[in-house]
């Protein structure tokens, strides 16, 4: 059930990107009175799952989820539908409308990606606020695993700037740091600058990330669990742990690290109760859990925005986002990083979707997918919006358009191209679920 619920929260987000992003075609396209063959929902390769003619258009819903598309009579595309342009052009064909009507047509796309991020950005900022803890709340510093070690970083460290840019927000800093060059922290009371390398990063994309770096916390307890040994040696709720058989435990990581190395063992816990110091006794489980529960600062703040607040501030988050997904493909391309063998398809994209129906991570994910869509089909490849509009930038500065020929093999570079990226992209979703069970 939870895999099903997965999927569909997959399949429910592509839809609307795709049904939008092909929208921002088909619209302008139709304004300009330009015959537009097909509308489809995912490919309808060999055959389709639905499809009804409606005018002189066809809509469908094709069998394989990675897209879709809109066939435009009288255009060099994906469809490579070379007969339809060997006879003569007419007045209703692409090819056959100015330049400046076409790239509108071939923008809308994107367009329409970009906006809708925008409007989903801005709603979620009306609607719920922007949650995160500030980067300069966290007065114990960082808490970082082996993982942070290869980077540089040090359990202690406090995070001045990354890149010379302060951060405003901790939940950012992972991001940050994996696209940045160099960290800024204060260290022993010293400001140190720590080259962020490539090997270090590599180690990162390895664990994907996962709790490489936290924030520390001092070792207050929030709640005993009954029946445990903790209960019995009468440590109680507000206790703060200072030190375990005289080794000082100021901090929770360093308090579980000696807990951890101390099963079946006795041993002396000192805490402060209301400001007195006390000792308490106890003899740790063999599984090295004693029962405690950790009280969390409330280190998270909320800003909240009117509607009037919430637009320009959708509008840079918007930005926010484009600006780091850009930057990702420096770190993507750098094959020391080993970021390529981390990049997810359609297998992966699944398992990053909640189990349970989320509505909030939905849109969250939306806005920021919709966002890497303008950006990838931006981008100068032929087959590609951006293809497209590259030789019609090309035909509007020179005056005069490329060959069929030219954009046929261009169509054809393009496709190879794209193909080889989803091989990788496939090869990657299927290398990790091999490893899961290695």
């Amino acid at each position: 059930m939870e895999l099903f619920i997965q999927i569909v929260q997959f399949i429910l987000i592509i839809s609307v990107l795709v049904i939008l992003h092909e929208l921002g075609h088909f619209i302008p396209a139709k304004y300009f009175k330009t015959k537009v063959e097909k509308f489809y929902l995912f490919f309808d390769v060999k055959f389709s799952l639905f499809k009804k003619k409606i005018g002189d258009t066809v809509y469908g819903i094709g069998w394989l989820p990675l897209g879709g598309y809109v066939k435009i009579a009288g255009m060099i595309d994906e469809s490579m539908d070379t007969e339809q342009m060997k006879s003569e052009p007419q007045p209703w064909e692409f090819r056959s409308k100015p330049a400046w009507q076409r790239l509108i047509i071939m923008l809308g796309g994107v367009t329409v990606n970009f906006f809708l991020a925008w409007f989903i950005y801005t709603m979620l900022l009306f609607n719920n606020g922007d949650t995160y803890i500030p980067a300069d709340s966290l007065k114990h510093g960082i808490l970082i695993d082996s993982i942070g070690e290869q980077l540089g970083l040090k359990t202690g460290d406090k995070i001045l700037a990354i890149d010379g840019k302060k951060s405003k927000k901790f939940t950012d800093a992972v991001l940050d740091i994996i696209l940045g060059d160099e960290v800024t922290v204060k260290r022993d009371g010293k400001e140190i600058t720590v080259p962020l390398s490539a090997e270090g990063k590599e180690a990162v994309f390895s664990t994907q990330g996962r709790n490489f770096l936290g924030y520390r916390q001092k070792a207050t307890i929030d709640s005993v669990v009954s029946g445990m040994v903790a209960e019995k040696a009468g440590v109680l709720k507000g206790d703060e742990i200072v030190a375990v058989n005289g080794q000082k435990t100021a901090y929770w990581n360093e308090f579980v690290g000696v807990i951890k190395k101390s099963p079946e063992k006795e041993i002396e816990l000192e805490v402060l109760r209301n400001g007195q110091p006390k000792t308490l006794q106890m003899t740790v489980p063999e599984e090295a859990a004693i029962g405690v529960v950790l009280s969390r600062e409330d280190l998270f703040v909320t800003d909240n925005y009117s509607f009037g607040a919430a637009i320009p501030e959708g509008f840079n988050k918007t930005i926010e986002v484009l600006t780091k997904q850009i930057r990702q493909f420096k770190v993507i391309f750098n094959t020391k990083t080993g970021a390529y063998k981390q990049v997810k398809g359609p297998i992966g994209i699944v398992e990053m979707m909640p189990k349970q129906w989320n509505w909030t991570f939905i849109w969250n994910f939306m806005a920021m997918f919709s966002v890497w869509l303008a950006f990838l089909n931006i981008l100068p490849i032929p087959a590609l919006d951006g293809g497209h509009v590259m030789f019609l930038l090309y035909e509007i500065i020179s005056g005069r358009p490329p060959s069929e020929k030219v954009l046929e093999k261009g169509q054809i570079i393009g496709f190879v191209i794209l193909m080889g990226l989803m091989a990788i992209v496939f090869g990657n979703d299927i290398w990790n679920i091999i490893k899961k069970f290695i």
